[in-house]
C-alpha cells in the first residue's frame, strides 16, 4: 500500500500556472528525489504537499486517508489543515531556526506547543515535558551534535544548523519527511555532513521526498526519481532509469550539464 498518493495535484498564481496535473506515489520506507531546474515547481510541490500552500485542484492521500480534496469542503477548514500538515515534516534550504532558542529549544519548541492541548497536560505537566526534553537530546545525539545542545543558531556552523532542523522536523514523528534544497544555503565543505545524515536516515527505512540538486546524491539515496520542468513532471522512475538511460529529451538536456 502506497503511504502517499498525489493525484491531479494543480497549482497557479495569479495567471502563472506552477503546478500542472501532478500524479506519484510513494511507499513507506522509500525516498524520492525531485530534480529539475530551477522554478520548475519543486518547491511550490513540497510546499502544497505541507498546505503552506494550498492547490487549486487534486487529491492528496497519505495512509489511505484523504487529506486533501478540492472538491470536499469539508478537507479545506483550516483547523483540519493544521491536523493534517503533521503527516508531514518539512527542512527549508534555510534553516528556519528561531534564534532567541537553543538547538535543544527549536526541537523541543512544537511539541511542546502539541503537548499543551492534551487534556492530561495540567496534570501531568513535568512528566510530559520530561518525555519531549529528552526525546529531543535522542534526536540530536543522533544527528552528531551532542556537545551543540546549549548553542543558540549564531554560534553553529550552517551544517549544525541543518542538522538542528532535521531534528526538529523528526521530533513530531512525521510520516514523510520533506527536504527542499537541504544544502542549498551550505559550503560544500559542510554539504557532506548534512548528505551523510540524510543518507542515515534512508538506510532506516525512513519515508523521505528530497528536492535537491546534489545529482550524485539523488542517484545514491533514492528509490524513485522525479523529474519536473515548466510544472510538469516530465519523467518518474528508479535511479538508473532516470540518470542513466532517461527517456525524455528535456532530462537529458539536463542531466547533461551535470555529467560533464
Amino acid at each position: 500500500m502506497s503511504i502517499l498518493e498525489v493525484k491531479n495535484i494543480s497549482k497557479s498564481f495569479e495567471n502563472t500556472k506552477v503546478l500542472k496535473d501532478i500524479n506519484f506515489t510513494l511507499e513507506k520506507g522509500e525516498v524520492l528525489s525531485i530534480i529539475g531546474s530551477s522554478g520548475s515547481g519543486k518547491t511550490t510541490l513540497l510546499r502544497c504537499l505541507n498546505f503552506l500552500e494550498r492547490p487549486d485542484r487534486g487529491i492528496i492521500k497519505v495512509n489511505d486517508e484523504i487529506l486533501f480534496n478540492s472538491e470536499d469542503p469539508n478537507t479545506l477548514k483550516e483547523a483540519e489543515i493544521r491536523k493534517k500538515r503533521l503527516h508531514f515534516g518539512l527542512v527549508f534550504q534555510s534553516f528556519n531556526l528561531f534564534p532567541q532558542y537553543t538547538a535543544l529549544e527549536n526541537v523541543m519548541l512544537a511539541k511542546q506547543l502539541l503537548a499543551k492541548q492534551l487534556p492530561e497536560y495540567k496534570t501531568d505537566k513535568k512528566d510530559i515535558l520530561n518525555d519531549i526534553k529528552n526525546q529531543a537530546e535522542e534526536l540530536l545525539i543522533q544527528m552528531g551534535l551532542h556537545d551543540r545542545m546549549s548553542n543558540y543558531p549564531h554560534q553553529l556552523s550552517g551544517g549544525q544548523c541543518q542538522r538542528v532542523a532535521i531534528a526538529r522536523a523528526l521530533a513530531l514523528k512525521p510520516d514523510i519527511l520533506c527536504f527542499d534544497e537541504p544544502t542549498s544555503a551550505l559550503d560544500p565543505e559542510l554539504t557532506g555532513e548534512v548528505l551523510k545524515v540524510i543518507k542515515k536516515l534512508s538506510e532506516q527505512n525512513t519515508t523521505m521526498i528530497i528536492v535537491t540538486h546534489e545529482m550524485s546524491f539523488a542517484k545514491d539515496v533514492s528509490n524513485q526519481v522525479i523529474f519536473m520542468d515548466d510544472g510538469y513532471v516530465l519523467e518518474c522512475g528508479k535511479p538508473s532509469q532516470i540518470f542513466d538511460n532517461p527517456a525524455n529529451e528535456r532530462t537529458r538536456q539536463f542531466l547533461s550539464h551535470y555529467n560533464q
